[in-house]
């Protein structure tokens, strides 16, 4: 095993600390073309030419950046990295951290003097959050074709901008985006390392964690619409109040959450127009998160928050409308790919994760694994998302000895 680090994580993310910080709600907002988001790149592009890598970035926005062989041939490649967006408000670990382990592993190889037989991507996914355009794993489901160019150019985000014009405005060209079987060809095999999203790790005294299963899960949005007016001169009876729908809604997606085991069922998103104080809401816009590792099971759980919210629109009168944004169904990682991994590292114990990463899209192309480095507290998307420098350190070691078996 990898024993040494010159270049370790902790030193690559406090390079990084003060881009994209959110004054507002503590933590970072990264969002997909924000000023944040290029700076990241731009520093992304910096740093891994200053580690000998070339860097070019795809049709879909996506950065590979190359640890070339001699033959100079860019197929049958390893490719890891993650995200640097983040949610509004989000920790500093969830996406960067897999980015600069991914660039301290390949320091530390090449510290060591490896020369690897096959090329090492080290890759960086726009807009895997979707927290702009409410499309998870954008970049990563373009390139697999799991969702049309049409589509994502029509996405907008809550200031009614759409992909196609916030991409323009970035100088980012559009025009090509879509599915790229040919771009994915080139990788043989992905892993993704990332920060634990729950307690998984502390509970059994591990620093890191081989990935097994991703469970499925699925975005909704609900559209209530009701009447406004003056919450001091209309009477109790006479309202169709679309806030008072939404805030049933919510208990009504906890109920069916905790009726369901291991499932988990939240409404994170809760918008009210006009939003006065003393106005009776016209219209509420929330959005509905449902995961569960069996997808028959997610989508009954939806159907019946369906039917509830159904039932309960049409008791206050108001008009409602339920679309699914996204659904993405449970991911078993490549077995193979698993055991390679577990060959290399028999300590690390196998743990499912109910959070989507790009990993798991690429999985439907590409044979795929993860690593998970430990979370004390397991919070994340949140700014008291955290990992000891220690178990930081430890899991980009074990990513590079990862990296070194799988391109022998």
């Amino acid at each position: 095993m990898t024993r040494t680090i010159n270049i370790t994580p902790s030193a690559l993310l406090s390079e990084i600390a003060d881009i994209g910080t959110d004054p507002v709600r503590g933590g970072y907002s990264r969002p997909v073309f924000s000023a944040p988001e290029q700076q990241l790149n731009q520093w992304f592009i910096n740093k891994a030419t200053s580690l000998g890598l070339e860097v070019e970035q795809d049709r879909n926005g996506i950065f590979w950046a190359w640890w070339d062989t001699p033959s100079k041939e860019r197929t049958n490649a390893i490719g890891t990295g993650s995200h640097l967006d983040s949610v509004p408000g989000g920790g500093n670990f969830d996406g960067p951290l897999g980015v600069v382990s991914a660039l301290s592993a390949v320091a530390a190889l090449k510290n060591e003097g490896f020369e690897p037989s096959r090329p090492i991507a080290v890759m960086v996914f726009p807009e895997e959050e979707g927290s702009r355009f409410g499309l998870a794993c954008l970049s990563s489901r373009l390139a697999t074709g799991a969702v049309t160019p049409e589509k994502v150019r029509a996405l907008t985000d809550p200031q009614g901008i759409t992909y196609a014009e916030a991409a323009e405005a970035a100088g980012f060209d559009h025009s090509t985006i879509g599915a790229d079987k040919e771009g994915l060809s080139r990788l043989a095999q992905f892993v993704e390392l990332h920060i634990e999203q729950g307690k998984g790790l502390i509970d059994l005294g591990q620093p890191v964690a081989i990935a097994g299963t991703i469970l499925g899960h699925g975005r909704w949005h609900v559209l209530i619409k009701g009447t406004g007016d003056h919450a001091g001169t209309t009477r109790m009876q006479d309202r169709q109040d679309p806030t008072v729908v939404g805030a049933h809604i919510v208990s009504a997606v906890r109920e069916e959450g905790q009726s369901v085991d291991e499932a988990r069922a939240t409404v994170g998103r809760f918008e009210v127009t006009p939003g006065g104080t003393n106005v009776i809401a016209s219209q509420v816009d929330l959005w509905i998160d449902v995961r569960h590792r069996d997808d028959e099971t997610t989508k009954a759980i939806v159907e019946r928050i369906t039917q509830r919210a159904q039932q309960l629109a049409k008791a206050e009168g108001c008009e409602i409308r339920i679309n699914e944004e996204s659904f993405s169904p449970t991911v078993h990682f490549d077995n193979a790919l698993r055991k390679e991994m577990k060959s290399v590292l028999s300590d690390a114990p196998v743990l499912d994760t109910g959070a989507g990463h790009d990993a798991g899209t690429l999985s439907t192309h590409v044979p795929t694994g993860m690593l998970f480095v430990r979370n004390p507290s397991g919070t994340s998307h949140s700014p008291a998302e955290f990992a000891e420098a220690e178990d930081v350190d430890s899991g980009a070691l074990r990513l590079a000895d990862v990296l070194r078996h799988l391109s022998l």
